[in-house]
């Protein structure tokens, strides 16, 4: 059964504590608040996402690996048919101690903090799907996509689909032939 709260991607490290060494493996899954992915497919909200994580005290915090997996939904980047699939993603994050060295010497974009004894997953796993799915998924390698002149799916389409189509720099050229050929002739 899924867990439904309102931060699924929190983790209460209290009983780590901070001995390095010390560790807590978590089995969880949680259903996505929000939409994970890109613009062409993604995790969408309200679906279950399985996540199988080892959080590990570290002398500068708590270095977390372990895999989030989830069902994407989106469509083909050519066909614009509905995709559905799945993600596998494997993380290794550090979530400094505050005050503690990395914590001193990092920005915020370098390295994650834990805060009030939790860490949040959630930015790091918009990041890892993000880079794991594609920016153009395709239903299938192959995929013809759609004529580009009527929007037609090509893989439905009768065999050798076109369009009588005039370059546009000979249109009046090709429109003056059409009014000479529709001229009577005078060859008596």
């Amino acid at each position: 059964m899924a867990q439904v709260v309102d931060a699924p991607f929190v983790f209460d490290i209290r009983s780590l504590g901070r001995r390095p060494g010390n560790m807590i493996e978590s089995h969880r899954t949680v259903v996505t608040p929000i939409r994970i992915g890109t613009q062409m497919v993604a995790i969408e909200p309200g679906t279950d996402m399985d996540l199988d994580l080892r959080m590990e005290a570290v002398s500068e915090g708590v270095l977390v690996t372990g895999t989030a997996c989830g069902e994407t939904f989106g469509q083909c980047s050519r066909c614009l048919e509905p995709l559905e699939g799945t993600v596998t993603v494997f993380l290794t994050e550090l979530f400094a101690y505050p005050d503690s060295e990395t914590d001193k010497t990092s920005s915020d974009e370098e390295v994650h903090r834990v805060d009030d004894d939790q860490i949040d997953l959630e930015q790091s796993l918009i990041d890892a799907i993000g880079l794991e799915l594609p920016l153009a998924p395709l239903c299938r390698e192959d995929c013809p996509g759609l004529c580009p002149d009527c929007g037609v799916a090509l893989d439905g389409a009768e065999p050798g689909h076109s369009h009588d189509k005039i370059d546009p720099r000979w249109a009046g050229l090709a429109n003056r032939l059409g009014e000479l050929r529709d001229q009577p002739t005078d060859n008596g």
